[in-house]
């Protein structure tokens, strides 16, 4: 009885830690791109994030993934983290709002169910019904105030989402390392990924950080990065799919808040809209999963990309 209770309440907090964590690295990516240039804050937070990680495992006696483990972790990383997270970070820099964002991409598990019937997960009536829903939602959402004047920074979301999308269906067929190595492993990869990006595009970090930028990046690597990762890894363990998925729905509404109360931000009567018709096909496609039996084989298998399917 003991032992249900503990894992109870490991359940009640792992999904706490996502859903306020998770919803909240919106609103922190906005903080840090004020003194951050966003690939290179991107890139120093993944690679941190990454070092620490491994460097804990290793300690623990985790043991090395084979090259090819590796390999595959690699360009998982690329595609989740580099290339989702990146563009993220870089559309927020460009002034897009850290709760449309988030609008935005709550969409990945409607992109991921198009991509699964790629590898025969045949998606149902009602998920088709729920990803048109949501793409309906996403033209509406690209209709209200705060993405007409930034139709660039809309779309580099919309891009991240896709590709997060792919890599979290792709990763599920890949050989990847065990446990949380597999994490530690794409964090480093698309830290360097970034980090070589930001000098490419010529970023310069001209002055240092303010303390809200510092503290920004901070949260990110602990709180972002790591403990939320673990968070993921538990519920994958120990809850159903549709529950440990559940923060795909429950993060626009924390980041949306986050925004409007602490970064001015807000949204007109068309983006609310948006906002309810995303989240309920979201919700709607996860249902199908469920009673289609799916749910399990639409499950990301890496814990770091489905952190940052919703996480910014």
């Amino acid at each position: 009885m003991q032992l249900r209770d503990s894992n109870g309440l490991k359940l009640v907090l792992a999904l706490f830690t996502l859903y306020i964590i998770w919803g909240s690295t919106y609103f922190v990516i906005r903080v840090g791109v004020d003194s951050w240039p966003p690939l290179l804050m991107a890139g120093v937070r993944f690679l941190t994030a990454g070092i620490i990680l491994f460097a804990v495992l290793r300690l623990k006696g985790e043991s090395l993934p084979s090259p090819r483990q590796a390999v595959n972790a690699g360009m998982i990383g690329i595609l989740l983290l580099a290339i989702g997270n990146g563009l993220v970070t870089v559309a927020e820099h460009r002034q897009v709002p850290s709760g449309i964002t988030a609008v935005i991409v709550a969409t990945v598990p409607l992109f991921a169910a198009c991509f699964g019937s790629i590898w025969g997960l045949r998606a149902t009536r009602l998920e088709w019904f729920g990803i048109v829903l949501g793409l309906a939602g996403i033209i509406l959402l690209n209709t209200g105030g705060n993405l007409t004047g930034n139709p660039l920074g809309a779309l580099l979301v919309i891009v991240a989402s896709v590709s997060w999308a792919f890599g979290s269906i792709w990763s599920s067929r890949l050989d990847l390392p065990k446990g949380m190595m597999v994490g530690a492993v794409e964090m480093i990869v698309a830290g360097a990924v970034l980090l070589v990006a930001s000098l490419l595009t010529g970023e310069r970090l001209t002055r240092m950080p303010d303390t809200a930028g510092l503290l920004a990046i901070g949260y990110l690597i602990v709180f972002g990065s790591i403990i939320a990762i673990n968070a993921y890894m538990f519920l994958l363990s120990h809850a159903r799919p549709a529950l440990a998925t559940s923060y795909a729905y429950v993060n626009p509404v924390v980041a949306v808040l986050l925004g409007m109360g602490f970064a001015g931000e807000r949204l007109n009567p068309i983006e609310w809209l948006a906002l309810g018709i995303i989240i309920l096909a979201v919700v709607i496609v996860m249902v199908g999963k469920t009673f289609s039996g799916s749910g399990k084989a639409g499950a990301v298998k890496s814990p770091a990309g489905a952190a940052r399917s919703s996480d910014g």
